[in-house]
Order: structure tokens, then C-alpha cells, then sequence
């Protein structure tokens, strides 16, 4: 029995693309500007579950690059580093560098040397969705 192919869905992932610009532009408004950088805590309670540090790395006039990176961790939790392109112009963001992984494909076949999904942008790119929208209605900012 064959399985279909897998194709890519790009509306879909453009569509997460854009919510992420706007998930963005809420949490670090100043970005075209150069603004360094923002630390995002997430708590229950008292308890500090981790800390988003939210830094830009380069400005040109139509994009910005950041890096997304969880500071403090839950000792059985790897620490997720994000590099995302921001768009202006498209009004789109997207990961690019995911844990040192560079240019990143939008398909990969399978299985594969560095064992990708076949939809490991997509997965990505939602994953900072839901990271981005936590961030939102869970988190505050970060007091040393």
C-alpha cells in the first residue's frame, strides 16, 4: 500500500506566516527601529516556569531578523533557539535557523539523513504560533 505524497500546503503556511508578524509586532513593536531586545517571563504562581529573550539581530529597510530564545528551562526540556526573518514589507515571519539548522527546505523527503518531517518548516513555523501566542496571554514582563 503506497502513501500519498506529501505536499505542501502554502497557503497554510503563509497564512501562520502572517499571524506570527502580527504575534510579533505586539510583543516587540520597535523592532524596525533597532529595539535590542525584550525578556518575556512565563510563571504559575510564583514559580518561573522560563524566560523569552527576544533579541534583534540585523535591520535592513524591508526585514529584520531576530532571535527567539528560552533562557531558563525545565531541566527535562531542551531550550528551543529560533532565528525568524520578519517581512515588513509582506508582512510575514518565518523561521529560518532552527537550533543551528540553516535554510531550512519546505520539504524534505523521507526518511533523511538529519531526519526532518517532511513538513519540519511548517511544524516550525507553528510551533512559534503557539509559542508567540503563550507569550501573549500568559506572559510578563521579565524582572532580574
Amino acid at each position: 500500500m503506497l502513501r500519498e505524497r506529501y505536499r505542501v500546503d502554502l497557503a497554510g503556511l503563509q497564512s501562520a506566516c502572517e499571524v506570527n508578524y502580527a504575534r510579533l509586532m505586539q510583543l516587540l513593536p520597535e523592532m524596525r527601529a533597532g529595539q535590542a531586545s525584550r525578556r518575556v517571563a512565563l510563571s504559575r504562581g510564583e514559580h518561573l516556569l522560563g524566560v523569552l529573550r527576544l533579541e534583534v539581530v540585523e535591520v535592513s529597510p524591508y526585514t529584520t531578523t531576530l532571535q527567539l530564545q528560552q533562557e531558563q528551562h525545565l531541566p527535562w526540556l531542551p531550550l528551543p533557539r529560533l532565528e525568524v526573518r520578519v517581512y515588513h514589507d509582506a508582512r510575514m515571519a518565518e523561521v529560518v535557523v532552527a537550533d543551528n539548522a540553516r535554510r531550512l527546505r519546505g520539504l524534505y523527503p523521507y526518511p533523511n539523513e538529519a531526519m526532518h518531517q517532511p513538513d519540519e518548516k511548517t511544524q516550525l513555523n507553528l510551533f512559534l504560533g503557539e509559542w508567540l501566542t503563550h507569550c501573549l496571554a500568559c506572559g510578563h514582563e521579565f524582572e532580574s
